[in-house]
């Protein structure tokens, strides 16, 4: 039996590889002439069409002989031998009415319908020379083999693929929705799509079909064109516009054979298209693929939704670790972040005697307190529209008037320095209490991104040496500010004490405690 079907399937092949031979020039021809007819009818010669509509309609009449030849499957010789006379008529027509239309209108075609004319003519004239060779096939192979030889080879091996096929699996199984208005139709369909272990859902009419999914989800719908109260493209139009239904893939089912249908509910939508009388071998492939495709779109989606969710986290990772200007520009593909800062302000905090505390505090409690701190220090930053800048073991580092620059740095500055301090005095427990000092200076800066593992956004020149010295000249509990942070606050109720430091590196140095 199996070799009785190799040997059919074979036959096929061969009369389909011969008609092939004729198929693909009287296609090229069609093509051809639609294009043709479509320039003439926009830009002219108008009194052209009646030829160019005849040419037409010979080409369609060659490819529908070419068509019934294939789908007829009588014997070989018998086939070649009614091909090469119902042929030649329609390809006659073709030739002559094109060259006529050549002869006519010569001076009123353009350049490119000539050249697509003068092709339509030289595809004809070859494809009726190869119709006289049709009687030795193999005059179709340029090698010098026979037809039985090159085509037993293609035959046997589409057959032995035919035959090498993986077994029917079940494949995937789903809820799906069946709308048609014969209830023969959709009875049937339901039982059969059942045996194939589905769960189906039958509504007799496009309005009972949207009541349903309302309260029903479904992974494949079917629907008929032709219904009554609302046809199946309308049903379909109301599936793809709602964002609840328009993932469902809808099969679209009539007994239409118009191509234009087929076009309209594939633009409208449609995932596939089956004519009546429904064969259940397509219908059962068409189902699982359909099944298929649509659980590997709700992967993708799934995939997508978490890689979307790893990016917010890294957005938000990265927003913690740098400015949000400086994030912006690292998105819009800026590598070096390097700005030149006129004026801003530069807070150090460090907390006093931290290392004598470290060393008599179990590891737990320490990194605890010193992160709680630390927590809401970055807290008051937010509040008060300073850049952390980083913590430098137990000193906490600020900045205000960089990536954006603000006229009222210093002033700003100084609030959360104070804000700092009140924040140690609220520290309550069996631990005992800790203390900061600050230091404060204004002037220019370098700022910018370092590194390319564990990257910092870090500030640069003589402005941040300077706060960094005030810190550690300073006061417990106190706020000591430079002299050019006390001339940026301009006019000021501060009450400060000035004095004159020996500050090493700077020398002697104007500072004023808060």
């Amino acid at each position: 039996m199996a070799v009785a079907q190799s040997a059919d399937i074979g036959h096929r092949v061969q009369i389909a590889r011969i008609a092939q031979k004729f198929a693909d020039p009287a296609q090229a021809i069609l093509g051809y002439q639609e294009l043709i007819l479509e320039e003439v009818r926009r830009q002219g010669p108008s009194g052209a069409l009646p030829d160019l509509e005849k040419v037409l309609f010979a080409a369609r009449e060659l490819n529908a002989q070419i068509e019934r030849f294939l789908d007829a499957e009588p014997s070989e010789s018998r086939s070649l031998s009614l091909l090469r006379h119902d042929l030649r008529t329609p390809m006659n027509a073709i030739l002559g009415y094109s060259e006529m239309v050549m002869e006519d209108f010569n001076g009123s075609l353009s350049q490119r319908l000539v050249a697509d004319i003068s092709r339509i003519i030289d595809e004809t004239r070859a494809l009726l020379a190869q119709l006289d060779r049709a009687r030795d096939p193999s005059s179709f192979y340029s090698d010098g083999r026979s037809a039985d030889e090159a085509d037993a080879i293609l035959a046997a091996d589409f057959a032995r693929t035919m035959a090498a096929r993986s077994p029917a699996s079940p494949g995937e199984v789903g809820h799906i929705l069946v709308v048609d208005d014969t209830m023969s139709s959709r009875d049937l369909l339901a039982r059969r799509l059942g045996r194939d272990g589905h769960t189906v859902v039958a509504a007799g009419s496009g309005a009972e079909a949207l009541r349903i999914l309302e309260t029903q989800k479904f992974d494949l719908a079917l629907a008929d064109i032709l219904m009554p109260d609302m046809n199946g493209i309308e049903l379909l139009g109301h599936l793809k516009s709602d964002r609840r239904w328009r993932e469902i893939p809808v099969v679209m089912i009539s007994g239409l054979k118009e191509y234009d249908a087929v076009v309209r509910c594939i633009e409208a939508g449609a995932e596939d298209y089956l004519p009546k009388p429904i064969d259940p071998v397509l219908l059962r492939a068409r189902i699982k693929a359909c099944l298929e495709r649509s659980r590997w779109r709700e992967r993708e989606k799934r995939y997508l939704s978490e890689i979307e969710f790893e990016k917010e986290r890294a957005d938000a990772l990265l927003h913690a670790i740098l400015p949000g200007q400086v994030v912006k520009r690292l998105a819009e593909g800026e590598e070096v972040i390097a700005d030149r800062v006129e004026m801003a302000t530069i807070l150090f905090a460090d907390i006093v005697n931290f290392t004598e505390f470290a060393a008599r505090t179990p590891a737990a409690v320490l990194v605890g307190r010193l992160s709680a701190l630390f927590s809401r220090f970055d807290e008051l930053a937010d509040e008060y529209g300073m850049e952390k800048i980083k913590t430098i073991g137990d000193a906490y580092m600020a900045a205000a008037g960089l990536p954006d620059p603000r006229p009222d740095h210093a002033a700003a500055a100084v609030a959360f320095g104070k804000a700092l301090l009140a924040e140690m005095t609220k520290e309550t427990g069996p631990e005992p209490p800790l203390s900061l000092r600050i230091g404060i200076n204004s002037g220019p800066v370098i700022a910018g991104l370092i590194g390319r593992k564990r990257f910092v956004y870090d500030v640069w020149g003589h402005t941040v040496n300077v706060a960094s010295r005030m810190e550690s000249c300073g006061i417990p509990g106190r706020i000591q500010i430079s002299q050019s942070t006390y001339e940026a606050l301009g006019e000021s109720s501060l009450d400060v004490h000035q004095e004159v430091m020996e500050i090493q590196g700077i020398g002697k140095y104007v500072t004023y405690l808060i």
